[in-house]
């Protein structure tokens, strides 16, 4: 069964974990060893973030 491809590219979630403060962890041991919580703000971000640009996009 082959993994389905992610949506947000390694290196917008590279900057997500630099600003949340768990990039040295990712780059150490993976992203296997980021806690769930920490997982979670990382996507609450990005929808924070897709949200704010989208508003910023004219009709």
């Amino acid at each position: 069964m082959s993994r389905r491809r992610g949506i947000m590219s390694e290196s917008l979630k590279n900057e997500f974990a630099r600003e949340l403060g768990v990039y040295d962890t990712v780059s150490r041991e993976g992203w296997g060893s980021v806690s769930s919580r920490d997982c979670g703000n990382l996507v609450r971000l990005a929808i924070e973030k897709a949200s704010r640009n989208s508003e910023n996009i004219p009709e």
